[in-house]
């Protein structure tokens, strides 16, 4: 059996912060601390024209990818509380093969 693993879309993070609340109050963490960082890149003009302005996700070492949830066969907290659908956990070989396939995709394990 694969370990899960945690698939991000940066192409279609809009900035939300749902993820980071959700697993915040998931896993009763204070003021400061957070299983999962939404980081903000630019904005940064482009050489060609236009502007760039990137939302990040990242996974913190307080994450430990919803194992209370996942046992009582619920998603994970970040997961289920995207609106915009671009986070995705299962079997990490699975993930890697979706990610593969994108050209701004993480998976974290």
């Amino acid at each position: 059996m694969s370990a899960n693993a945690l698939m991000i879309d940066y192409g279609f993070c809009t900035g939300c912060h749902a993820c980071e609340v959700a697993c915040k109050k998931h896993l009763g963490l204070p003021a400061g601390q957070h299983g999962i960082r939404v980081l903000q890149d630019g904005p940064r003009e482009l050489a060609g024209g236009g502007w760039e302005y990137n939302f990040l996700p990242m996974p913190t070492s307080l994450c430990d990818l919803c194992a209370s949830r996942l046992a009582e066969g619920k998603d994970a907290a970040c997961v289920h509380h995207c609106p915009a659908h671009c986070m995705a956990l299962g079997p990490a070989e699975e993930l890697a093969a979706r990610a593969a396939e994108k050209t701004r995709c993480v998976v974290f394990s």
